[in-house]
């Protein structure tokens, strides 16, 4: 660690120390003006982080953290296309997927914009075709279904969005993600389509993850199947297999080998990763739920922020701050998790898609130099939404005795307008925050006690749009980088992932009835043969 870092960190423990017996009850009745000089606004999001237990000398402090650990030259560094991802030698630019203007992006010398701006086009072409009935499946009827077939970044960007932007999708064109291996995913999933009407979605930047490809299997088989059943002619296979699968992905040539059309494979780069490829063509199932005008929305938010991140000073940078607030708490006060808490049920999905973005980016305890970091970086971080949150683990935030931040999120406008709920909404997510920071600590008897002093930040949109949740994820995306950065860690690389799939693999022929691999742990070796025998008796 170099010496200005170390002395940042050094200073920011001492700080700490000496914070210790003020409560958050006490900063407020120090300063009426708490609330306006501790929230951030970029257009009409606004982020509160006034119940958090920071001074201006905190914020200071962690501002010198920020420049010790150089997060202004890493984050030029990946707007111009380096290769910070290191370990893989890979540029991380899904800045690029939602640039707004012409600047060229070099990625080794090559401009990526027009062939970025070109998948668009193609996507906008398609979508327009399906969500207009003209394009046709097998039999010659207009799709009526889509499933998107992915894990991890392939699933959950555009499963959450598409479920965040309900309101506002197609009124007749049904959705569905399928994500597990367990045939308890896909088996119901497709019981309930007509084969004729549905389009499949083969998500997968490599097309060799296994998960998707034996869904993608199934899935190709029951479509098949079905025109096969459908009279004598030959070329129905072919058109089904043509006009009703679909790929994305970053290696065209072994979608093809799976047999998807050339024409209708839309590609990535290897230099968008997984958990931040929501935006390029993976987004393509959201882009036929809500149609491409709305997607470039969600794009342009995202754009919004990119340059407010990339431009604003500290004090002022939302997703610097964020990233301040949670290295603060985890690495100075020993949080070990913090909670999300969308006050939407339209968001419900949004603490797992966050999960993936910040845990398998810096759930690391190893740093870029390779050596072991000098204190905890990432939290776990878990949530649901409000008010179902409420009445299932708060009472272990307000009561367990445990540092466990959280971030509300609020939308002053209701996507679904009726009468009274929405009010009641709010009125929850404002006392829940209010709560948490000052409790009830002088209730009588003591078990009604409430001590207070948890930190919370909370994040208001204006209405819940394609452009306001651009900028909230992309505010979560430069978090993650920024942290990553003051922590020492690669954010873009996921070795601990490809160990469970190697493992997997290895597993798999013995679990199919042939040997155990050699030199198997007895544990391992024991639920294999357990499991055999259960089957075997069933068979």
């Amino acid at each position: 660690m170099n010496p200005p870092l170390a002395a940042a960190w050094q200073a920011l423990d001492a700080h700490a120390q000496a914070l210790r017996g003020q409560s958050l009850r006490d900063l407020f009745a120090a300063d009426a003006t708490r609330f306006s000089r501790h929230s951030l606004h970029v257009g009409e999001l606004l982020f509160d982080y006034s119940k958090q237990w920071v001074t201006d000398e905190t914020l200071a402090l962690l501002d010198n953290l920020a420049q010790a650990a150089d997060v202004a030259g890493w984050r030029e560094r990946m707007f111009a296309g380096e290769k910070i991802n290191e370990s893989e030698g890979r540029a991380v630019l899904h800045v690029a997927l939602r640039q707004r203007g012409d600047a060229p992006v070099l990625v080794d010398g090559v401009d990526v914009i027009p062939e970025l701006r070109a998948t668009r086009a193609r996507m906008r072409k398609f979508c327009e075709a399906v969500r207009s009935g003209q394009w046709r499946g097998y039999s010659g009827e207009p799709i009526r279904t889509v499933v998107n077939l992915g894990i991890g970044g392939s699933d959950l960007g555009p499963r959450m969005v598409t479920a965040a932007l309900n309101a506002i999708g197609h009124p007749t064109l049904a959705i569905h993600y399928v994500a597990n291996l367990d045939a308890a995913d896909i088996a119901p999933t497709l019981e309930a389509l007509d084969p004729r009407t549905t389009l499949f979605i083969v998500a997968s930047k490599t097309f060799t993850t296994i998960e998707t490809l034996t869904n993608a299997a199934t899935a190709r088989e029951w479509l098949l199947a079905n025109a096969d059943a459908t009279g004598d002619n030959p070329k129905l296979r072919q058109l089904a297999l043509a006009r009703q699968f679909v790929a994305v992905s970053a290696s065209p040539q072994t979608a093809i080998d799976f047999g998807v059309n050339p024409e209708m494979i839309f590609g990535f780069a290897d230099w968008v990763g997984g958990r931040f490829s929501l935006w390029s063509a993976v987004g393509l199932p959201l882009a036929l739920a809500i149609g491409m005008d709305a997607f470039e929305r969600l794009l342009d938010g995202a754009a919004a922020m990119d340059e407010h991140f990339r431009s604003a000073p500290t004090r002022q940078n939302l997703p610097l701050m964020m990233a301040l607030l949670g290295v603060w708490n985890s690495s100075v006060r020993g949080a070990g998790a913090y909670a999300l808490v969308p006050y939407s049920q339209s968001l419900r999905l949004l603490p797992d898609y966050l999960q993936q973005l910040e845990m398998e980016s810096n759930g690391k305890s190893i740093g870029r130099d390779g050596e072991p970091l000098a204190r905890p970086a990432a939290p776990v971080l878990w949530g649901n939404a409000g008010t179902n949150a409420q009445h299932a683990w708060f009472q272990l935030l307000h009561q367990g005795g445990r540092l466990l931040p959280v971030d509300f999120i609020a939308i002053a406008e209701s996507d679904y307008p009726l009468p009274d709920h929405h009010e009641r909404l709010l009125a929850n997510c404002f006392a829940q925050s209010e709560a948490l920071a000052f409790g009830n600590p002088d209730a009588e008897p003591a078990y009604r006690r409430c001590p207070g002093n948890q930190p919370s930040s909370t994040f208001v949109l204006p209405r819940l749009d394609p452009y306001h949740l651009g900028l909230l994820l992309a505010a979560y995306e430069h978090k993650t980088l920024a942290q990553g950065v003051i922590w020492g860690i690669n954010p873009f690389d996921q070795w601990g992932v490809e160990l469970g799939k190697k493992l997997a693999q290895r597993l798999l022929p013995a679990i199919e009835g042939g040997a155990l691999p050699a030199g198997s742990d007895s544990s391992t070796g024991g639920l294999i043969t357990h499991c055999r025998a259960v089957r075997a008796r069933h068979l």
